[in-house]
């Protein structure tokens, strides 16, 4: 089946629009994409900064549309039906998890195939709200069950105006008090009416105690600062590194003589996954997001590489 698609043929270059051909394999099914989110790590990859990944590349994992009528979401990985056996309601942490759109064709398309288990019915059909919000809820589920915190803990969020941390902060704040690192005063007044402390320097601790947690999404470029609001024995959940760059701990000492906990937090599952697109349709969480076409997908690119956005870019199918 003939489809448009946004390719990525060579790092940090626009992407090329054109039509190919999708295949679907044995137990594959079509989807009719509707809204793709681009997440973070597809900035990442544009980037180079994956380096088993070779152009040309079909990128987009956060997928939503319909297949047979029905509105569905696309778990945003393959994994293979031996680890399923094994591993299912742990599967982010099979060997073969594998990212859709980084070793097959993603979601920058009108169509996509996809095994049948990826499906997820959808509440409704607001695909671009799901598209702008579902990865990132799901993230936040999956670290938030990691770290184990106690209900009314201190915790702080960097990245906070991104396409994880603006949702993110969203679901944190109905257990925690939370403390929203942004780099600017003007990004911080738009997370004032979310229900979180908006802060726009690392050093807010000295005036409001230290946190119990941190969720690490910007990684290298903060993770050396925010580490420092932690309280002893307090806990890092290293989340994401936007950058693409080595992450260096600065300070050994500090982690050695606080007893910091360093907790790497991968992806999520699809049960995670199924409970983030719940908490969206019930109106828990508020999409932050602005919409394109498949077209002006070079134009998404560019406004989040000069930090235009608040949340997500949202591909509009």
């Amino acid at each position: 089946m003939k489809s448009r698609a946004a390719i990525l043929k060579e790092f940090q270059k626009p992407f090329s629009i054109e039509e190919i051909n999708i295949e679907p394999k044995e137990n594959e099914v079509i989807v009719n994409i509707k809204a793709v989110g681009i997440c973070g790590r597809d900035l990442v990859i544009w980037k180079g900064g994956f380096k088993n990944l070779k152009p040309p590349l079909i990128l987009g994992h956060e997928i939503f549309g319909e297949y047979k009528g029905k509105s569905v979401a696309v778990f945003p990985a393959k994994v293979g039906k031996s680890c399923l056996e094994l591993m299912e309601g742990k599967e982010n942490l099979c060997n073969d998890y594998s990212i859709i759109g980084e070793k097959d064709f993603g979601g920058y398309s009108e169509l996509i195939a996809v095994p049948y288990w990826n499906l997820i019915e959808l509440p409704n059909n607001d695909y671009e709200k799901y598209a702008a919000a579902s990865c990132g809820v799901a993230t936040i589920i999956h670290a938030n069950n990691l770290a184990h915190l106690d209900k009314g803990s201190k915790v702080l969020v960097t990245g906070a105006n991104g396409g994880v941390g603006i949702h993110a902060i969203q679901y944190l704040s109905d257990f925690y008090e939370v403390y929203a690192y942004v780099r600017n005063e003007e990004k911080a007044k738009i997370l004032k009416d979310l229900n979180v402390i908006p802060v726009t320097s690392f050093d807010f601790y000295k005036r409001s105690g230290k946190v119990d947690a941190v969720f690490e999404i910007v990684g290298s470029l903060t993770i050396n600062e925010s580490m420092l609001s932690l309280k002893k024995q307090g806990k890092l959940i290293l989340i994401g590194n936007i950058s693409g760059e080595t992450i260096n701990l600065m300070r050994p000492a500090f982690i050695v003589m606080n007893e910091i906990s360093i907790i790497g937090s991968a992806a999520y599952t699809k049960k995670e996954y199924q409970e983030a697109i719940d908490v969206i349709g019930r109106g828990k969480i508020k999409p932050f997001y602005k919409t394109y076409s498949l077209n002006e997908i070079n134009n998404a690119y560019n406004d989040m590489i000069t930090g235009k956005l608040i949340g997500r870019a949202v591909l509009k199918i």
